[in-house]
């Protein structure tokens, strides 16, 4: 009796929720990009929900690694979640050695945004289109640049299938995160860039930077003149970009249950989605087995990839 007391007091503890300590949603690049955008919108929503805020902690790095590894390691009492991405839950643990496991170490509750990248060159560059991009990186020594937002991020590898598939040899530049990315781009220290369409768009409606294309199968609404890689001669090309909700790996399943309520129901909001919309991000949620699944999927997609072009960071 007294131990299964223990349990159940031990048990209601571990499931507070919201947690009765402040809560912290990390994100793994630097203030301004497309993930702190979409990051700061959702969680304002759920402190407004649950009556408790939500803050949003930025730490950039290492293409995102940094802050999934600390998530890794943060308590895992829910009160610590963790805006992941493509790149350091499916990309980085092939071609590098990172302090986590995205499988044992971090815990799935939902999917959170998706969306194409945007292929963009700085206004000097001299192309107008993909064809006239390719042309120049196999006419120019050394071959053209191309930022991303990190080694093993989603427009790293976005970069490296687009050079498979073109046969061309772009130079990767890594930053750390997207708006770095895009300063340097704008101030022509590099060349090109496969950028997030919240942060470009604003640029291209300027003129200061070209896009030339989109990497989904389909062209997204907010960009119908522009064709999509696949369109402009490259069948079958798709590098989405995802931004998704994982806690540590050790948080209890209930506190996870909780979490994926609250984040779906953020997600599937109307006013949530129309502004996540006007920044070029689809809502995606899901439910946790849904999201594993998906992650699985894309693990071993971009494990392919990894393999075929030989990249390691090792």
């Amino acid at each position: 009796m007294v131990l299964a007391l223990v349990a159940v007091q031990g048990a209601g503890h571990a499931q507070d929720f919201p947690p009765r300590k402040p809560v912290t949603l990390v994100v793994g690049f630097a203030a301004g990009g497309a993930a702190d955008s979409a990051a700061r919108l959702i969680a304002k929503k759920l402190g407004e929900n649950f009556g408790q805020t939500v803050v949003v902690d930025n730490r950039g790095g290492a293409g995102g690694n940094i802050a999934h590894q600390f998530v890794a390691k943060a308590p895992a009492d829910g009160s610590v979640l963790l805006f992941g991405s493509v790149g350091p839950l499916t990309i980085a643990p092939h071609i590098m050695k990172v302090g986590y496991d995205p499988f044992k170490d971090l815990a799935p509750i939902s999917g959170g945004v998706n969306f194409p990248n945007v292929l963009v060159v700085h206004q000097g560059a001299g192309v107008k289109d993909l064809a006239g991009f390719v042309a120049k990186a196999r006419k120019t020594a050394g071959g053209v640049d191309y930022a991303s937002t990190g080694a093993g991020s989603a427009s790293h590898l976005a970069g490296e299938l687009f050079n498979q598939r073109a046969g061309v040899d772009m130079v990767h530049v890594p930053y750390k995160g997207g708006a770095p990315a895009l300063q340097d781009l704008i101030g022509e220290r590099v060349t090109s860039y496969f950028a997030a369409p919240p942060t470009a768009l604003p640029h291209i409606e300027t003129g200061k930077l070209i896009p030339l294309a989109t990497t989904g199968l389909t062209r997204p609404a907010y960009m119908p003149n522009i064709p999509t890689v696949a369109e402009a001669g490259y069948p079958g090309f798709e590098a989405l970009n995802w931004y998704a909700f994982v806690a540590p790996g050790k948080t209890p399943e209930p506190v996870l249950e909780r979490w994926n309520a609250e984040i779906v129901k953020v997600l599937n909001d109307p006013a949530v989605g129309e502004a996540l919309k006007v920044h070029g991000l689809t809502p995606q949620p899901t439910t946790r087995a849904a999201f594993a699944a998906f992650m699985k999927k894309e693990y071993e997609q971009w494990g392919k990839v990894v393999k075929e072009r030989k990249i390691s960071m090792q």
